[in-house]
């Protein structure tokens, strides 16, 4: 069959040909599953649930049965039917063609760089301030801190991923340590001095803590298509992927279930402090062990850190791949997806990542009040909201990639045929628009149409809705920019020999 007679959105690049004979498979089950872990589980926003008491843990073990396990199903067909390098941006283009996948793709990837500058770096900072060593906000030590932690997550994700890839899993061990250690001593603390459980009220669920939770809580459980964007690094996705999934699935439950049902039984809510809760129940709980109290701070503090460096390297090293991916088959600059040679890894797009969350962590740690603070943090709240949209085009694909490509070999498929596939497709597809929407319009429902008691404190609903689309359009340009400069690159449409789809690879 002639190139001319096969679907664009099936065809691949000779640029991307060429990037993808660098690549070399050492990513096993074994990998996968702890990549999963590292991914899924953030101990960032564990507390966040928390401070909702009951209704953290009511909520989300909601979306654990009506979300987190039909996305997990959907990946795991996805994710061995088409084990191609790029994962999510790969059955995007196949689904809806190569420049929605380049829009979405620029979603996919740009939110990561702003977390990880606006988020993670000022929580590895609040922990080593506060446990190790002392210095004041803004300091030299500060920037040392907070820059050191953005370029080593930067350079783990450069590193030959034979080598990088222990990064993730080292991280997924201590969020195991982690959580173990602390309900072990929430145990002793509740045989010690009681537990503040929850009154048989607090369980009654609410609208207004539902509209809260829901794009938190959705945020916290994506991530099983990370990985998928090294499918070609992968050893055997088609056996590896669904038995992966399905693995993290249930450990991530339980890692995330497990302390925040702790927290919520020790603390009362209004004495959480966002991210730092999970240390406060740490200071309060880990009394029970006496003379070693410090050392056992300071051990599971250690293991916080690096729970925390982890998240930031697993979703470079996943969204980074996604858009360098992207880049070579026509939807971004062909220089943006470049891979080195030496160590199989997209550098270029991993530099750029370093320099926007650097960009984001200087004038995150400038801008500190006044109405400039305000936008800024409104931009960056919107910006953490990408992942969330491009999932509204990710979830559908699997629905169409089943009509329009039934020829697929599909080694695991969804339960319950077509109806499986509508039924997970549409489920996570709601909750990723639902939590989309929320997010846009913070206090929708919450008593009246749009509660602005809900927006962020000295912001106006005219300033933050003109704020949030204004982010989504520039976004949006910058997806078209970058399709219009893959035009060169899409010139050279080939024939994919590693295709999964029988006409192509006829």
């Amino acid at each position: 069959m002639s190139v001319s007679e096969i679907d664009e959105s099936d065809l691949i690049t000779s640029a991307a040909l060429e990037e993808k004979a660098k690549l070399k498979r050492h990513f096993s089950r074994f990998d996968i599953y702890f990549f999963l872990i590292c991914t899924i589980v953030g101990v960032d926003t564990l507390a966040q649930v928390a401070t909702n008491g009951a209704q953290g843990f009511l909520w989300l073990i909601f979306l654990c049965i009506f979300f987190f396990v039909p996305y997990g199903l959907l990946v795991a067909e996805l994710g061995s039917a088409i084990p191609e390098e790029g994962g999510a941006y790969v059955w995007t283009r196949m689904a809806w063609g190569r420049l929605t996948g380049a829009l979405n793709s620029v979603f996919y990837w740009f939110s990561n760089p702003v977390w990880i500058g606006a988020t993670l770096a000022f929580l590895a900072i609040a922990a080593i301030q506060k446990y190790f060593f002392e210095f004041e906000d803004g300091s030299v030590t500060y920037y040392i801190v907070g820059l050191v932690y953005i370029w080593f997550s930067v350079w783990s994700a450069i590193l030959s991923f034979g080598v990088g890839k222990w990064i993730p899993t080292i991280g997924a061990w201590c969020r195991i340590a982690l959580v173990a250690i602390f309900s072990v001593s929430t145990v002793m603390y509740a045989s010690q001095y009681g537990l503040n459980f929850p009154a048989a009220s607090d369980w009654t669920p609410t609208w207004a803590a539902f509209i809260a939770l829901v794009p938190l809580i959705f945020y916290n459980l994506v991530g099983f298509d990370l990985p998928s964007a090294a499918g070609d690094e992968m050893t055997n996705p088609q056996k590896d992927v669904p038995v992966s999934v399905i693995r993290a699935m249930i450990t991530s439950i339980l890692l995330y279930g497990l302390p925040i049902l702790a927290i919520i039984c020790i603390i009362p809510p209004k004495d959480l402090e966002g991210a730092s809760g999970l240390l406060d129940a740490v200071d309060k709980v880990f009394k029970v062990w006496g003379s070693a109290e410090s050392i056992m701070i300071k051990f599971v503090v250690v293991m916080f850190v690096l729970a925390v460096v982890s998240s930031a390297s697993t979703w470079l090293m996943g969204a980074d791949r996604a858009q360098a991916i992207a880049s070579v088959d026509g939807a971004g600059p062909r220089w943006l997806g470049r891979f080195s040679p030496k160590l199989g890894t997209p550098v270029n797009v991993n530099v750029v990542s370093g320099i926007l969350a650097t960009m984001v962590f200087v004038a995150a740690s400038t801008v500190t009040s006044g109405d400039a603070a305000n936008a800024f943090n409104v931009t960056i709240g919107v910006v953490l909201l990408f992942t969330t949209l491009s999932y509204i085009v990710i979830f559908p694909a699997v629905i169409k990639l089943r009509k329009s490509h039934p020829h697929i070999n599909r080694p695991y498929k969804i339960p319950g045929g077509m109806t499986g596939v509508w039924v997970c497709g549409l489920l996570t597809t709601f909750w990723a628009a639902f939590a989309s929407l929320v997010g846009i319009f913070p206090g929708l429902g919450d008593g009246e149409l749009l509660n602005d008691a809900d927006l962020p404190e000295g912001v106006t609903r005219l300033g933050y809705t003109s704020m949030t689309f204004g982010a989504i359009a520039i976004t949006l340009l910058v997806g078209f920019i970058f399709y219009r400069l893959g035009a060169p690159t899409r010139a050279n449409l080939v024939v994919d020999p590693e295709a999964p789809v029988d006409e192509v690879t006829v």
